[in-house]
């Protein structure tokens, strides 16, 4: 059990449910008192993260049948490199999650939609077909996408917009076009997870064959795209805020920024790709922290301002 615990990355978790956490969040204000609320939230969460499982796992698998994952590979060595796994159990595993993530898809869209809204659970349900196949199909096949530069595309889409927007949806069928904006920020903080793994990996890939984004603009240029996105995803959030946000508690989320900073800091001034390796938890943690607490001041203004809570006055005296 300790070397599947292993392979499936836990350090990758947090960032995957950040999503999740802001779509929650928002639509908390309308719908938590719907019967259902809490549990589309539980198993939103564990459909994402069988999902990730199912992603580590595959990138696992084929980075290793590919050559890709050797002796000069940075970072933890993986399950199959090392050889604690055998590709053909990573396989049998790959097959067991994908089955647990559309059974814990099929159970919150039911959940969400029951038998009455049929069209929309199909539509859901083919989503949930897609996240499988986008989580395999990152390094495994003749046609893996992560091999092509098309990685920092599918997390954006599925880490950011289908994440987020994905669960606002699920709890009052409607959409709100505010919630694009968080939805972006983690889609682009998510991209920019990507895209230090791959500045880290630079060396590695270029030497295998494996053009990720990074391989094919190179480390300069990474660096600057690095900016580009920690930039938006800074502006995006912000407008989300300056719309959404009308007391002082509610902007605490800055101070997420503090770490952020500091990885631009760190990633400007480094020269060597492999000395990014420690940043990338760092980065991935500041993401989960940051929806955090942009989800902690959504639920804080419905219920300290509907349900009249004691400390209300106290918020509204400092407001």
């Amino acid at each position: 059990m300790k070397k599947w615990i292993k392979a499936a990355r836990l350090r990758t978790l947090p960032l995957s449910v950040s999503g999740i956490l802001v779509g929650s969040a928002a639509a908390y204000q309308q719908y938590h008192t719907q019967e259902n609320y809490y549990f589309i939230v539980v198993l939103c969460l564990l459909t994402t993260l069988f999902f990730q499982v199912l992603s580590n796992y595959a990138n696992d698998y084929g980075d290793a049948v590919k050559g890709t994952d050797n002796e000069n590979r940075v970072g933890p060595k993986r399950a199959v490199q090392s050889g604690e796994i055998t590709a053909s159990q990573m396989k049998n595993a790959i097959i067991i999650t994908s089955l647990l993530s559309l059974l814990s898809s099929l159970s919150v869209i039911y959940l969400s939609f029951g038998s009455e809204n049929f069209l929309q659970a199909i539509l859901y349900f083919i989503l949930a077909i897609a996240c499988v196949g986008a989580a395999i199909k990152y390094t495994v096949g003749n046609s893996a996408y992560g091999y092509k530069g098309l990685g920092d595309l599918f997390v954006f889409i599925f880490f950011g917009l289908v994440s987020t927007l994905g669960t606002y949806y699920l709890f009052g069928h409607t959409m709100s076009l505010i919630i694009i904006f968080p939805a972006i920020t983690i889609g682009l903080l998510s991209m920019a997870v990507l895209n230090m793994n791959n500045m880290r990996d630079i060396e590695n890939d270029t030497a295998v064959g494996k053009n990720t984004l990074v391989v094919k603009m190179g480390f300069q240029k990474a660096k600057n795209y690095h900016f580009f996105l920690l930039l938006n995803a800074t502006i995006f959030l912000n407008i989300f805020a300056i719309y959404t946000f009308s007391h002082w508690y509610q902007y605490i989320y800055i101070v997420a920024f503090i770490p952020l900073l500091k990885n631009l800091g760190i990633v400007t001034k480094t020269t060597n790709p492999r000395l990014l390796d420690p940043e990338l938890k760092r980065l991935s943690l500041s993401t989960f922290f940051l929806s955090l607490l942009i989800s902690i001041a959504l639920i804080l203004n419905a219920l300290i301002y509907e349900n009249n809570l004691p400390w209300s006055r106290f918020f509204s005296n400092w407001s």
